[in-house]
């Protein structure tokens, strides 16, 4: 006989071995990982994973985007199933948490109904997305973008890494180019379990944050174009100096973040400048701004006033410009249901809670296009994440595993 459903917990001694387990794979130089995506760690961690889902019972089927589906059947054979996921590939100098909690999580879910002894009326699938950094492979979240069809598989086969190597031909070379038609497992419903990548909740002292909103993001690409000179021999005068525009740039993106506070962000943060060199006055820059608001109106109103105050700056400055949008997507609302459960969960297991906006881009913010979808975030240590420094407490994953499971549960269906 089961336990009654308010005592149900996942094993998080379980999870944190199995998740100290995948980071030995791909290691990082001081502590994190490296496991890009489609790099051979990658294909190591998928292998690892791919075990651990096929010991626990579940059937294990990959698409045409390398993506993973762990299947564990429910008992209506019609019924659409519940996803749960996130994605195991990290940035060069990535954490142990990113993406890797939401799929050993998910696994951690059936790993204790399988212990309860617990049967779904819906199926549960346990996601691992390909690309969802996009540090190899820009841009990121590619395998929910072409699931959510918001991009074309040729498209994304199409992308090269900074070889020159294809997505497709290296999806092809790691063997997880799969034959199953992407997007044709239709879902009932996603869950995502993630760290927050954010100070909020720690600072707080705030066990769960519910996710209600992803924030909407525009990428900006900047060419600013001047003259080549010699740093010593050009008069000030004359010279057309395209590293301080960029400079000059990029103090804008401040003040229109700040001017639209307190949910506005922006940065830039890549840049190149051309020849280089230095002793020679930059005669080209390029430079990616990001910006990102919950809210479009807010969001477009900010993308509108950094191209047209970056024009204006080029044009004072006798500096050539071109602005192109390399990506976009729009504020994404979770669906209000499944937030609804996520809330409760955390509140029948007696986890302090609250609402949240994700100032990161989820898999779930693609696959919110195409099934109801939610996110749950736990705490990470000085809300550090995209660095080797990264960190949670086994509590904290534990308590995100819980109210995960709940939360599942609520939407599978026991049987």
């Amino acid at each position: 006989m089961t336990a009654p459903s308010g005592n149900w917990r996942t094993d998080g001694a379980r999870l944190w071995d199995s998740l100290m387990a995948m980071a030995q794979i791909g290691p990082g130089v001081r502590g994190g990982n490296n496991r890009q995506t489609l790099t051979d760690s990658d294909r190591e961690g998928r292998l690892l994973f791919k075990s651990w889902c096929e010991s626990a019972g579940m059937s294990v089927g990959v698409d045409a985007m390398g993506t993973m589906y762990a299947r564990r059947e429910g008992t209506d054979p019609t019924a659409l199933p519940v996803l749960v996921g996130s994605h195991l590939d990290t940035q060069p100098t990535g954490g142990k948490f990113d993406g890797v909690l939401g799929v050993l999580g998910a696994l951690e879910v059936v790993r204790t109904l399988n212990d309860l002894s617990i049967r779904t009326k819906h199926p549960i699938e346990v996601v691992n997305w390909t690309n969802e950094e996009g540090a190899r492979f820009a841009p990121a979240m590619v395998a929910s973008a072409v699931y959510a069809g918001v991009m074309s598989l040729d498209d994304a086969y199409a992308v090269r890494d900074a070889e020159g190597k294809t997505l497709g031909a290296e999806l092809e070379r790691i063997g997880f180019k799969g034959e199953e038609e992407v997007g044709a497992r239709k879902a009932h419903a996603y869950f995502e379990l993630h760290i927050e990548q954010g100070p909020i909740l720690e600072a707080e002292g705030v066990d769960i944050g519910v996710v209600t909103h992803g924030q909407g993001t525009r990428w900006l690409e900047v060419t600013l174009t001047g003259r080549d000179a010699h740093t010593g021999s050009t008069p000030m005068p004359r010279r057309l100096n395209a590293g301080l525009g960029a400079a000059r740039i990029m103090e804008l993106v401040d003040r229109i973040a700040w001017a639209h506070a307190p949910m506005a962000v922006g940065a830039v943060g890549h840049i190149e400048v051309y020849p280089n060199s230095r002793n020679i006055i930059a005669g080209k820059a390029v430079f990616t701004i990001d910006i990102r608001h919950p809210e479009l109106a807010a969001l477009d109103a900010m993308a509108a006033e950094v191209r047209a105050g970056a024009a204006e700056i080029a044009e004072k400055m006798g500096l050539g410009i071109a602005i192109a949008e390399v990506n976009s997507f729009d504020p994404v609302a979770f669906d209000p249901t499944l937030v609804g459960r996520v809330r409760a969960a955390a509140q029948a297991l007696g986890y302090s809670h609250r609402d949240i906006v994700s100032g990161a881009g989820h898999d779930a913010c693609w696959v919110n296009k195409v099934a109801p979808a939610a996110m749950i975030f736990c705490p990470c240590v000085d809300g550090l994440s995209h660095n080797e420094d990264e960190a949670i407490t086994p509590e904290w994953a534990k308590a995100g595993a819980d109210v995960l499971l709940h939360a599942v549960l609520a939407t599978a269906e026991i049987a």
